[in-house]
């Protein structure tokens, strides 16, 4: 029963923070966003969001402020992530530094002092040296950085980011998914707040589905 019930308040919760957003607005298949059809990445009940980005895009650092606002009140079934896109050499550097830094644990504190470096200050870092400066202006050790950058888990997590890239055959950033299904661009949204709104809308579509689910589980 106490299941059932954590289940009714979480709906209602996802239902309360769409509303006047996802809510209020008719948003179609083909037109606002795109069906896709991969598997999910994580496994439970969450709903999962992947924000794909490149540091230098200046795209996604307008995106960034939206999406750093709609993070910190996302709803709690809603697993966020960030993919760093790997189109091109300098991309792939960045996704390496994006990966280095979280696996030291700074990464949140530095992903939007990196996106100020770049667009900012116009420091597009395209050397391992000019990272690593960049980095240690912020506390973080040379040696620990390089070394993160060549590690065989930041390796993985980068090949792990192309692959994405490529299944999802994306064509430009930023794109966001949603629980492996649907994928909303910026060009298809039409505008960053358009972005949030769609994105909010499909999670309270999966989150409904994923009610009814358990709903009829419970009752069979």
């Amino acid at each position: 029963m106490q299941h059932i019930i954590n289940k009714s308040l979480l709906l209602f919760s996802i239902l309360f923070f769409v509303t006047g957003t996802a809510c209020a607005a008719s948003y179609e298949e083909g037109k606002h966003y795109k069906r896709v059809d991969m598997p999910k990445t994580i496994d439970g009940d969450k709903v999962e969001v992947l924000e794909f980005f490149w540091y230098g895009c200046p795209h996604c650092y307008s995106f960034e402020p939206h999406v750093s606002k709609w993070k910190s009140a996302k709803p709690d079934n809603v697993e966020f992530v960030r993919i760093p896109a790997t189109f091109q050499p300098l991309w792939v550097l960045h996704a390496r530094a994006y990966y280095a830094l979280e696996m030291l644990g700074v990464g949140e504190k530095i992903h939007p002092k990196f996106f100020a470096e770049v667009h900012t200050r116009k420091n597009y870092m395209k050397t391992v040296d000019a990272l690593t400066k960049f980095v240690e202006q912020h506390g973080v050790n040379r040696s620990e950085f390089i070394d993160a950058m060549n590690s065989f888990t930041v390796e993985t997590k980068v090949r792990k980011a192309t692959k994405l890239v490529n299944d999802y055959k994306l064509s430009g950033v930023p794109s966001v998914t949603i629980n492996g299904k649907y994928l909303i661009s910026a060009s298809m949204a039409g505008s960053y707040d358009n972005m949030i709104k769609i994105m909010n809308y499909l999670i309270e579509k999966e989150t409904a589905k994923a009610a009814v689910g358990a709903k009829n589980d419970n009752h069979s």
